[in-house]
């Protein structure tokens, strides 16, 4: 009789799913950004949450819970209720790198979140200053191997995907470069174009500016494919560091046990959404390109992430800020 009711149970709450999907949603959605107000997350957030609204008649609310390394606005949205109603605009930083960086953590992927969708995904780049003898990745090699650990190279901040760049690519080439961190990826990317310092590790939106005054020279995309933005930048991998393939993105999370039928609802909106024109202009315009996926697609790339950074964060000995 126990096994025919807990039997009922699960088949009636299949049931239901659908019917609970097609009312979904019926009052507003809060979409949680960990971070403040203007950066590539939270624009991220307010155009998604733009064109939900349009498209379901329901206000999508933004709120940005800044602060502690992102845990402040992930905990929220871990302890959301799994009704489809809390979302979380995350990064990879969020959900592939503090997870292998800090020992305690307020929240756990695996037990407090469902994906949803990958949303938009930002080039990294090996950037030079135009000044620099730095004409290509084995310039920078070679330099690094006549004066191990000499040569700077600057990031945003210490434990972001840009260090773990820098660190990889030490790594696979056998050298060790001085990491420089900043207060953001405008500072860096000042630095290099100022020529306080000589290398950076910086999302290609950072260096833009600066590429088109001439003062800095991208020397190499850091992810495995061509830059939309400029493909005849050549890869770290199509120049010899095989292994280094990382990029900046941006993702779509629910609170674990939301209904399976709600994630594919605001799935499959969110797909028709970053496949507009319009949209996709909007996030190339601050360097990102928007980057669709279904959920058990965002699952695979953050458990590759997660484990190959893992690897660089405990190989580099690199630890948080």
């Amino acid at each position: 009789m126990r096994i025919w009711l807990i039997a009922a149970a699960s088949s009636l709450a299949l049931l239901t799913q659908p019917a609970v999907s097609q009312t979904y949603p019926s009052k507003p959605i809060h979409m949680l950004v960990p971070y403040a107000p203007g950066g590539v997350t939270d624009i991220a957030a307010r155009i998604v949450g733009a064109k939900l609204t349009e498209a379901w008649g329901q206000q999508v609310v933004v709120e940005n819970r800044p602060g502690g390394n992102g845990f402040i606005g992930m905990s929220a949205g871990a302890k959301g209720a799994p009704d489809g109603y809390t979302l979380t605009m995350a990064t990879i930083g969020d959900v592939s790198i503090n997870p292998v960086l800090f020992k305690e953590m307020p929240y756990n992927m695996e037990r407090d979140f469902t994906s949803v969708g990958l949303v938009s995904d930002i080039p990294l780049v090996l950037a030079a200053n135009s000044e620099t003898p730095y004409k290509s990745v084995a310039d920078v090699i070679a330099a690094a191997k006549a004066q191990p650990g000499r040569i700077s190279v600057g990031s945003p901040g210490s434990g972001t995907i840009n260090q773990i760049v820098i660190e990889w690519i030490g790594l696979e080439t056998g050298t060790k470069f001085q990491h420089i961190p900043f207060k953001g990826g405008a500072p860096s990317a000042a630095a290099v174009a100022g020529g306080t310092i000589p290398l950076g590790v910086l999302a290609s939106s950072s260096v833009a500016p600066h590429v088109k005054s001439g003062k800095i020279r991208v020397l190499a995309v850091t992810g495995a494919k061509p830059s939309k933005f400029n493909p005849q930048w050549p890869t770290l991998q199509s120049q010899g560091v095989k292994e280094v393939d990382a990029s900046q993105w941006t993702l779509l999370l629910a609170p674990k046990g939301t209904p399976k039928a709600i994630v594919e609802k605001i799935n499959t909106e969110l797909v028709k959404i970053l496949n507009m024109p319009d949209v996709k202009e909007r996030f190339a315009a601050g360097g990102a390109e928007t980057s669709p996926s279904t959920p058990a697609e965002l699952d695979a790339r953050m458990k590759t992430a997660t484990a190959a950074f893992g690897n660089i964060v405990k190989r580099a000995n690199i630890k948080p800020n």
